[in-house]
């Protein structure tokens, strides 16, 4: 028995070994230096109206934990007002709140298309929802990255074999890893010519981006074929994700979706905590502001110094292209007191290795200007 337990943690060490070869390994690191490289964009996380808010709940007796499922005794009163008030903020008739983006997304992937139903995802998104497309009962295709026309012609072509279901368009908003958007009003009129549900992930664009930080969806509010998932955990400061969409739909997501009926519910606390950021979204808009000047502050700092052209958004791609290569980089502003990770496949294409620079209000105008002048010194070493 022995030689076979040894043998299977074997097959493991020899795994891990491969990605070791490949600069793939990856490893857990404490928090440390300037934060370039959190989602925490506004810096909510660790601000004292969150805080106070969740110090408040605690001191009213909220519970820390729910106790069970929301179909059994974890329904809390907390989640209830937390969902009425998400979905009058993000202008839908519902709203339903999960315990992160990563199982919102694989809940109703796996839930709401049916068999005999499309699922058509950009080729970019997130591994959440290949995930969720694998595991649903739907047939699902990739399209081109941000192609809509690659989209049409995708369900043009299922219909053209046989196909009858509901087609589902699948997209984030803004690309984690490469911060570029995705052409919302190109797939809005796709989703309405051939009856498609269009289901957007906006984790990186909710609280940063539209009105007050209603999201990049906030101009399509209330049509019946679109369902969005916030997520809660970036922008937010807190944790968790609420998926927005008519009536019907939240309560098929009640009746029908495991990870929801089979979960112990999120914590009373997170939705009291999400409850004040978005109290902070529409009180404090300085914040939005404030992020949106540092973005375009250092975009035209990387244009200066490089001439490469930004992403547009407040995460800003450095791709290298080399595994190790970038990881070096990485390692080397780390030394200088910059938080800044390498990004590998398989989480970005083959030879796209990078750094993801991502910009919050934990940095000021000349931590900006720090690490800039640190990175480019770095890359004029490695040329000498």
């Amino acid at each position: 028995m022995n030689s076979i337990h040894a043998a299977k943690v074997a097959d493991y060490a020899a795994a891990l070994h491969a990605l070791k070869k490949d600069d793939r390994l990856r490893s857990l690191k404490p928090r440390a230096g300037v934060d370039f490289v959190s989602n925490d964009y506004l810096a909510l996380a660790s601000a004292p109206r969150m805080k106070k808010a969740v110090l408040a709940a605690l001191e009213a007796d909220t519970p820390i934990g729910a106790g069970g499922s929301r179909l059994l005794r974890g329904n809390c009163e907390e989640h209830e007002c937390l969902e009425a008030e998400a979905a009058q903020f993000f202008g839908s008739e519902t709203a339903l709140f999960f315990s992160g983006g990563y199982v919102a997304n694989f809940a109703v992937l796996t839930t709401l298309p049916q068999r005999g139903d499309l699922l058509v995802l950009d080729s970019l998104v997130h591994a959440s929802i290949h995930e969720g497309a694998r595991a649903g009962r739907a047939d699902f295709r990739m399209s081109a990255h941000n192609d809509p026309q690659s989209v049409e012609d995708t369900i043009r072509h299922w219909r053209a074999k046989g196909g009858i279901g509901r087609a589902w368009i699948v997209v984030e908003s803004l690309y984690s890893m490469d911060g570029d958007f995705a052409p919302l009003e190109e797939l809005i009129a796709i989703a309405n010519q051939y009856d498609a549900f269009l289901m957007v992930d906006e984790a990186h664009a909710t609280g940063v981006y539209g009105e007050q930080g209603r999201g990049l969806t906030a101009r399509y509010k209330g049509r019946e074929n679109l369902l969005v998932v916030h997520t809660c955990g970036k922008a937010l400061g807190a944790a968790g994700a609420l998926v927005t969409a008519t009536g019907v739909l939240r309560d098929f997501l009640v009746n029908r979706c495991r990870p929801f009926i089979f979960a112990t519910a999120p914590s009373p606390l997170m939705a009291v905590a999400v409850r004040e950021a978005l109290a902070i979204l529409q009180q404090e808009p300085e914040r939005q502001q404030r992020l949106a000047g540092l973005v375009a502050f250092t975009h035209r700092q990387i244009g200066i110094r490089s001439g490469r052209s930004p992403s547009g958004s407040q995460i800003v791609p450095f791709v290298v292209g080399d595994n190790a290569r970038a990881m070096r980089l990485a390692a080397a502003l780390q030394a200088r007191g910059f938080d800044i990770r390498g990004i590998r496949p398989p989480t970005v294409p083959t030879g796209t290795a990078r750094l993801r620079i991502s910009l919050t209000l934990n940095v000021v105008e000349d931590d900006v200007l720090a690490m800039l002048d640190a990175l480019f010194e770095e890359i004029r070493g490695w040329s000498r």
